[in-house]
């Protein structure tokens, strides 16, 4: 299939005129097509949202900082605007360099550095530089535009392995303690803790992990029925027995499990889909063509709004992690009903905060920064997973039925939700304001 497309983008182009490597190259949805690869590598590979969201941003980075020494009246660099970026060598030569295309190999380059397995983006790198020549790019151009492109990739690379990443594999395990109200794994797969470190990964703007911690959640109280938390528990189990079938449609939208284990009797199966910040990858690429914005603007959309998820991500593992609460789907099973289960699987990590509401919220600030506030838009990046689309008036209108989401979901008490959504919001201001990537 890959092959088949690959003949016919030759076809296509090459029937327009001489120069068809530029109107290739220089379309801003192929560069969405690129990162939509990167997201099958990191789906296809069980990446957890917050190393997916690490994956997409690092190559993001090195994607725009590309477009930056193409078009420096337009924007500027990230480096010594984000935390340990270091300005690229003054002495590369740019002399024959095809941007656009430079662009698209260092996102590859650094995409499949911060994956696996090794070469996860070789077939798609080699393709592309075989369309290249095919559509007329003279090779001295290639070759200058591949080396630069390696230089600018290995810069992003080097930087990015000073993150403390490669120091959390090997960090403490989550211990699970039997204190009421505290975290433990959640049927069928009784995962352990995913990533109970990542408030130790380098932040990219905030100033730390705790900047914008929210206030500590509703207190775990199961005896007393008249108590906040009992009823906040009770809410989700009421909506998860009576859900409409729209808010099924809703909650399975919003689902963005990267790894769901099913269960039939005897029988196990995994399903994938992408993770929340994929599923927001999905959804840039759709606002840059809607908004019919050209390379450069789609590069710096991908950048910023990459950047905002990975530093709320941050943020909102920070607050997991420091309070550890458990559940609902425990709570419920323990206390009132043993066979329960929500209409979601439920995630390997506490419950306060709410990842996808957070980073939701986040993207939703950064992207209506690039695209206005009165964005109207139709989400088809379900679509390839069997799920309707949806339609919203604005990105924020997005984030916010997200809220929901969750809650119809049955993983998350509704006020975690609602907490989390203005952490997000918090974090997306703060970073889509103090970055100046626009001149």
């Amino acid at each position: 299939m890959k092959k088949y497309c690959f003949i016919l983008l030759v076809f296509l182009y090459s029937c327009k005129n001489g120069d068809g490597y530029k109107q290739l190259f220089g379309d801003p949805e192929l560069y969405s097509k690129t990162v939509h690869e990167l997201n099958e590598v990191v789906m296809g590979n069980n990446f957890p949202p917050i190393v997916a969201s690490r994956n997409y941003t690092y190559a993001a980075i090195a994607g725009y900082e590309v477009m930056v020494l193409a078009e420096p009246t337009r924007y500027r660099t990230l480096a010594g605007q984000i935390h340990g970026l270091d300005s690229l060598p003054a002495i590369m030569d740019t002399a024959d360099v095809y941007f656009p295309l430079a662009s698209l190999l260092a996102y590859c380059r650094v995409g499949e550095a911060v994956t696996f397995p090794e070469g996860s983006m070789k077939y798609y790198v080699d393709s592309l530089k075989q369309l290249a020549l095919s559509l007329g790019m003279p090779s001295n151009m290639l070759d200058k535009t591949d080396s630069f492109s390696a230089k600018v990739a290995s810069h992003i690379i080097a930087w990015g392995k000073k993150d403390n990443y490669a120091e959390t594999r090997s960090a403490e395990k989550y211990t699970v303690l039997d204190i009421p109200g505290r975290w433990v794994p959640t049927p069928p797969m009784y995962a352990s803790a995913v990533e109970p470190h990542w408030n130790e990964i380098r932040t990219l703007v905030l100033d730390s992990a705790n900047q914008f911690r929210p206030v500590a959640p509703i207190p775990f109280d199961m005896k007393d029925t008249t108590s906040l938390y009992y009823k906040n528990v009770m809410m989700v189990k009421t909506a998860g027995e009576n859900l409409t079938d729209e808010q099924k449609h809703i909650a399975n939208f919003w689902d963005d499990n990267p790894f769901k284990l099913n269960v039939y009797g005897h029988a196990m199966f995994s399903t994938k889909k992408f993770s929340p910040p994929g599923h927001w990858m999905g959804i840039i690429g759709i606002a840059a063509k809607q908004a019919k914005v050209d390379f450069a603007e789609t590069t710096f959309a991908y950048a910023i709004t990459s950047i905002v998820m990975f530093d709320a991500f941050i943020e909102c593992w920070d607050a997991k992690y420091t309070y550890n609460t458990i559940r609902p789907e425990s709570v419920i099973n323990k206390y009132i009903d043993a066979n329960w289960r929500p209409l979601l699987q439920t995630p390997a990590f506490p419950e306060y905060t709410c990842g996808h509401s957070t980073v939701s919220a986040s993207a939703a600030e950064a992207l209506t920064k690039v695209f206005g506030s009165n964005f109207s838009y139709t989400d088809t990046t379900e679509l390839e997973f069997g799920i309707e689309s949806r339609k919203y008036n604005s990105f924020r209108a997005a984030a916010e039925e997200n809220n929901l989401a969750r809650f119809y979901g049955g993983i998350h008490l509704h006020n975690s939700c609602l907490v989390s959504t203005e952490a997000g919001k918090r974090v997306g201001v703060h970073i889509a304001t103090r970055l100046r990537m626009k001149r």
